[in-house]
Order: structure tokens, then sequence, then C-alpha cells
């Protein structure tokens, strides 16, 4: 749970954002009460990971490609390691769950979190950033092969974050054997959403998808205006194949709670107002210990600053539902 001094008084003012930059979502075919949440599941990138005690450094809260496997007993005793994310301090999942270090067990909202840095949808489709990189399709086979029966998930009382395609956008920016990028999203897609499919399987009733922000706005790319107009281009797409993919699993699967956030149409709305919500510099980055002002902390990741409205974001959507 956010700890914020008005509480009310931010769900307000995300909420009315919210709207005006569009943000919706398929209505759930059973009711979503965020109050009720206790465990929060999450895969993606580096954008979601935190590191944990059993992790790989700086990359994963448990294990890595080279070695997915676990027991039940360290899996349970492995900690999350506070201030250790992409940005300089805590990520957005640590901010929407308060669970910020120690035992996930512990917190009250309890982040079980299986994205890896790095990641892409899946090794088959993209080479893997390095040999120990965790895909997508693979976080969640390693959920259902060695976590699904050793950590609570109550269908009431369980959500699953779901934030990948960053490095998929990105990393296909170049790729000369891609000479359609409608067909080969679609290929990503369906090997992203069979991995839904499976956490589905395995007891994940409950999903919220993110779309990917508008990385041509980072320092990566702000300065290469044709480089950001064709990222931004892919990333376009890529939003709109995986808006296709979450109302076709809706459809397909109607006891099940889908829930989305429009995160490219939220991050263009603090870009675009930065002295609104604290930033003063949105189009460089400083890697330090306290980047006050800045909207990145590197070339392409945002401060934790980023991250805490973020999550004020998402939770006044959800509180919302």
């Amino acid at each position: 749970m956010l700890r914020f001094q008005s509480r009310t008084m931010v769900h307000l003012f995300w909420l009315n954002l919210l709207i005006l930059v569009g943000v919706t979502q398929p209505k759930p075919s059973r009711s979503f009460d965020w109050e009720s949440i206790k465990y929060v599941y999450a895969f993606g990138d580096s954008y979601s990971f935190v590191q944990g005690t059993l992790g790989h450094a700086n990359n994963s809260f448990i294990r890595d490609a080279l070695n997915p496997s676990f027991t039940p007993q360290e899996l349970l005793s492995d900690r999350i390691i506070a201030r250790n994310t992409s940005s300089e301090g805590s990520n957005w999942l640590q901010f929407l769950t308060g669970c910020f270090e120690g035992l996930p067990s512990q917190c009250d909202k309890q982040l079980w979190d299986f994205a890896f840095a790095g990641a892409d949808i899946s090794a088959t489709i993209l080479p893997r950033h390095h040999d120990f990189t965790l895909q997508l399709v693979e976080q969640v086979d390693q959920w259902a092969r060695f976590a699904s029966k050793v950590i609570p998930h109550p269908e009431e009382e369980t959500m699953t974050a779901w934030w990948i395609g960053i490095n998929d956008t990105g990393d296909s920016m170049n790729n000369a054997s891609i000479t359609d990028f409608g067909a080969f999203w679609e290929k990503e897609m369906s090997s992203y959403f069979e991995a839904v499919q499976l956490a589905y399987a395995t007891g994940l009733k409950t999903h919220l998808f993110i779309n990917v922000p508008p990385e041509d706005r980072s320092p990566i790319w702000n300065r290469n205006a044709q480089g950001a107009a064709t990222i931004r281009s892919h990333i376009a797409l890529f939003n709109q194949v995986l808006a296709n993919h979450t109302e076709r699993f809706a459809s397909q699967n109607p006891d099940a709670i889908v829930l989305t956030f429009d995160s490219n149409a939220w991050f263009n709305m603090v870009l675009d107002h930065p002295k609104e919500f604290g930033f003063t510099n949105i189009t460089g980055f400083c890697t330090c210990a306290d980047p006050v002002g800045f909207f990145w902390y590197n070339s392409g990741h945002p401060t934790q600053a980023v991250h805490r409205l973020l999550a004020e974001a998402i939770e006044a959507q959800l509180v919302d539902e």
C-alpha cells in the first residue's frame, strides 16, 4: 500500500489525469478490489526487476537462464535487496506494494518478482542480451515449474503485472531480417500470450498489462531525430498489437480479470509537463546517487522519482476499478 499524505487527493488527481490521456481497459467479467490484493506477481524486464539475494547480480530476484531452478526453501528465503533496481533507488512495483526489502512474505502486499533486466519476450525470436538473460517466456516457465506450488496466489487476492517490449522494440530496430514488422509483432505476441495463458493455467487469474513507454524520448534517442521517429513508429505498432491480443485474451478467458495501463500516454503526459511533476531536466540523465530534477537516471531508464509517480498513477486506476 502506498503511503501518501493525502491519499484521496492523490487518487482524484491521477484519476483525472488518466481520463485526460485516455487510459482505458477491458471491462472485467468479475469484480476487482485493489484493497483485497495481498500478492503481486511480476514478469518483465529491467523496468520491473528487483534484486534478490539469490538473483543474478543487477538482473533478477532469483536465478538466471543458466540456472533457473530453485528449491521451495530457497524461494521462501530469498530476500529483496533494497534500492537495487534500474533506477537509483526503488521501482514502481515496490512503491505500489510497499515491499521494498527483505522477505516478500513479510510484506503487507507480497511482491514476487520474476522480471529479469534485459529481457525480451523469447530467445527463439530475438537473441538474448547475455547468455544468462531469462526471457519472458522463461520467467513464466520458471514460475510454473518451481514456484506455482510453493507461494500463495489465491484468486481474489492476487494480481499479476506484465511489462515487456521495451527491449524488443529496441533490439529489432536494425534487424535487416525483419521485413514486415506487423507480422513480426504478431509472432512476438503469440509467444507472449502463450506465456500469459500458462500463467493463467497455473492459477494467476488477474492480469495488469502495461504497454511500451515512449523510449523515443529517452536520452539514447532524443538527439537522433531519424532514429527516434523509427522507434516511435515501432512502439506504436507493438502497442496496438498488444492491445489486440489483450482483448483477445480477455474474451477467451471470461473468468479472468484483465486490466491495462497506458504507460506510453502517461510518460508523454509527464514529459510534456515536466515542471508540474517536479522535473527540470527531461532530455539528459544523471547516473548518480541523487538525480534531483532528472527524469532519466541513465540513457534508457527513469529515476526513482518517476517510478514513485508511476506507482501513484497505477494505484489510482486500480483503486477506481
